[in-house]
């Protein structure tokens, strides 16, 4: 109905149709008592219209309920097209043709939900080990999600993914006093083990926020990250060479340029990807349904290519634009773990979030939970800030030789900061 209705509006240059049918099983667990499961069923439908006029092309959204009539879809369709024209863009091209169906890997499309949920659930409480500890809360949800993608200039591309997201409270009590910390993990490859092992990682941090004490600052300090703040570092660098970016002239760095200059540490090598293993942030085409094109927009520490929608690379002349790819893979370090013990650091387990500002060359970030390492012995230290010149960080960085993967990120497990202020 919706695509007959679009096709009849004359005053319409184009649309896109974009449709997520999502099953989902969830159980919600209090300690470790089932309290309710719970089975969903659900489509969105969000349609985009595109109207050519006064020489540039204006668009508009809206979305699409089961509950409305086809008057009310024609109506919707109307009232989007006066809002387009009310949208002045340079002129540009939907991404044209073709047909496809994925499926994502996973080893758990063919399974059982009910038993795979029971499984996640007893991989996840086997990490409640810690004196003290406990998981307070803990909430399974089983997605199968289908994408579809339609266009006026036949575009027609159906995914599906199958994935999971843990949510759960990892908590340490002593006495009248407790900690708790909030854990969020996905994937498409259930793997037991390495759910505990990540649960178990948590649950030891919530004790060790616990007993972990504000260490004597100033100092000056090497600071390691892990793969959730190297991923905001590298995302950061990596949007400043987005297409949109380029053609606003809000990025600060073109194709050429040094982003390490005079350094005389790893450099990196970053390639924005349509797929990572074990992400359910990968993809086989964008919203637009464009198809994706991995590309190195950062080799050897030198910015080298950009990125980014159709509609963007259409606007700075490129012949076949990469999409918006929604992955990203480092290369490996030469940083051992002998190499990290060389010198007192910070390994930061918990960010309040990195804060990164390329135009004031500014890095840096409140630091809720890290393991001061003072050459000896290590111990959980919190309470303090850590500060420093972007450009500086950039050329000393040391990346480990140990490769991990975590959310929409395959890269080095560690990034290491040099000399950076503590307060």
């Amino acid at each position: 109905m919706i695509q007959r209705l679009l096709e009849q509006n004359r005053e319409l240059s184009g649309w896109r149709i974009n449709e997520t049918a999502t099953a989902s099983y969830e159980l919600f667990f209090v300690h470790r008592k089932l309290e309710t499961v719970r089975a969903t069923d659900t489509v969105s439908t969000s349609v985009t219209v595109y109207v050519d006029h006064d020489g540039k092309k204006g668009d508009s959204v809206f979305t699409v309920s089961a509950a409305m009539t086809e008057a009310d879809v024609k109506q919707k369709i109307e009232t989007a097209v006066r809002r387009a024209k009310l949208v002045f863009n340079e002129p540009y091209e939907l991404p044209e043709g073709g047909e496809e169906s994925a499926e994502l890997p996973s080893n758990m499309k063919d399974r059982d939900p009910k038993e795979l949920g029971r499984q996640i659930a007893d991989a996840v409480f086997a990490a409640d080990t810690v004196p003290g500890g406990s998981i307070n809360a803990c909430e399974i949800f089983l997605y199968r999600d289908t994408a579809r993608v339609i266009n006026s200039r036949g575009i027609d591309k159906t995914q599906q993914k199958h994935w999971v997201m843990i949510e759960a409270i990892p908590t340490f009590t002593e006495g009248a006093e407790s900690v708790e910390l909030y854990e969020d993990h996905r994937f498409t490859d259930f793997d037991a083990a390495k759910v505990t092992a990540e649960i178990a990682r948590r649950m030891a941090e919530a004790r060790d926020r616990f007993t972990a004490k504000k260490p004597k600052v100033p100092m000056e300090i090497n600071v390691l990250l892990r793969p959730h703040e190297i991923t905001e570092l590298l995302s950061e660098l990596a949007d400043d060479l987005n297409y949109q970016s380029a053609y606003m002239h809000a990025n600060l760095h073109k194709i050429g340029d040094d982003l390490q200059e005079n350094g005389d540490g790893d450099k990196l090598t970053v390639t924005m990807k349509a797929q990572v293993p074990g992400s359910e942030a990968s993809a086989s085409f964008d919203a637009d349904g464009a198809a994706f094109t991995d590309t190195s927009v950062i080799r050897d520490g030198v910015a080298a290519a950009n990125f980014g929608s159709s509609r963007f690379g259409q606007y700075l002349g490129v012949e076949k634009p990469t999409g918006n790819l929604p992955c990203i893979r480092a290369e490996a370090g030469t940083l051992t773990d002998a190499d990290m013990k060389k010198a007192p650091y910070l390994d930061c387990a918990s960010l309040s979030g990195l804060q990164l500002d390329l135009y004031n060359d500014y890095i840096g970030g409140e630091i809720r939970l890290a393991y001061y390492f003072d050459g000896e012995k290590t111990v959980p230290v919190t309470g303090i800030s850590m500060s420093g010149k972007l450009s500086a960080a950039l050329a000393a960085l040391r990346l480990s030789d140990r490769m991990v993967t975590e959310g929409a990120y395959e890269g080095p497990q560690y990034l290491l900061l040099k000399g950076m202020t503590v307060l």
